[in-house]
């Protein structure tokens, strides 16, 4: 990133120059991401559907990224911005490793990708917000913690559970109702299923399950092991579970289901 800013500023992401238009631009956007911690490590998910305006822009889109070993970037606002800026975020933690011999700690990771956020605040201004959830496993405190941001970068770590995007007022109910210190992983990651079902049934920007099409939400653990994300089959049999527990009880399950 200082490297850019030195010899080509203009391909930083939030530095390209903007043509003069009258109104808002119409670009896709994504929402919604959910994350929640339990002993051991960090669940991050995120839908799948990407909006502009009224219209479904695309309805595969991928949210959630690895940031390195231990962290991951889910992101929620204007796709082509937030997917350069992780891309950038990934490149910056992956020099750093190599120049200095040693991962930055999460703390760190944290307050770089907060100072690159703040470098998009010109195009915030005009529309073209990115709001990031970072989390990850805390290999000096030896447990899982999320951040979360603001369009001009400032910084908050959240206890428990978190959620970014149009569909988040709704997500973050369900995580209060579901939320739980105690969870196991596989409880953690049918609670951030079950947020975002919730997320989609109010908020149109935020797509839910899709059974026919085989679109399922994207679901990652990041424990003291490493980033893995849940492979297509494993997802499809947690969302199978919430689909049949909606039939039963369509507000949902009042405790994590095990």
């Amino acid at each position: 990133m200082d490297f850019l800013s030195q010899h080509a500023p203009e391909q930083l992401p939030g530095a390209r120059p903007l043509p003069p238009v009258e109104g808002a631009i119409q670009v896709p956007h994504g929402t919604t991401i959910v994350a929640v911690s339990f002993p051991g490590g960090v669940v991050l998910a995120g839908d799948r559907r990407a909006t502009m305006g009224n219209v479904i822009a695309q309805r595969d889109i991928e949210k959630v990224f690895p940031a390195d070993e231990h962290s991951a970037v889910g992101i929620a606002g204007t796709a082509g911005l937030a997917v350069e800026m992780v891309k950038l975020f990934q490149l910056e933690l992956e020099h750093f490793e190599k120049v200095e011999g040693s991962t930055l700690s999460l703390e760190g990771k944290a307050n770089r990708l907060s100072t690159m956020i703040r470098s998009n605040l010109g195009m915030a201004l005009q529309g073209l917000a990115v709001v990031p959830v970072f989390a990850g496993y805390d290999v000096d405190r030896q447990k899982g913690r999320i951040f979360s941001y603001d369009v001009t970068g400032g910084r908050s770590e959240e206890v428990g559970f978190a959620g970014v995007g149009s569909g988040s007022v709704f997500a973050r109910g369900s995580l209060k109702k579901l939320y739980r210190e105690d969870m196991t992983e596989r409880q953690a990651a049918m609670v951030v299923l079950q947020a975002l079902y919730d997320a989609a049934d109010d908020d149109s920007a935020t797509g839910g399950p899709d059974m026919t099409r085989r679109i399922y939400p994207v679901v990652a653990v990041i424990t003291e092991d490493g980033y893995r994300r849940l492979s297509e089959e494993e997802v499809a049999q947690l969302v199978q579970t919430v689909h049949e527990g909606r039939l039963e009880l369509p507000n949902g399950p009042q405790a994590p289901v095990s």
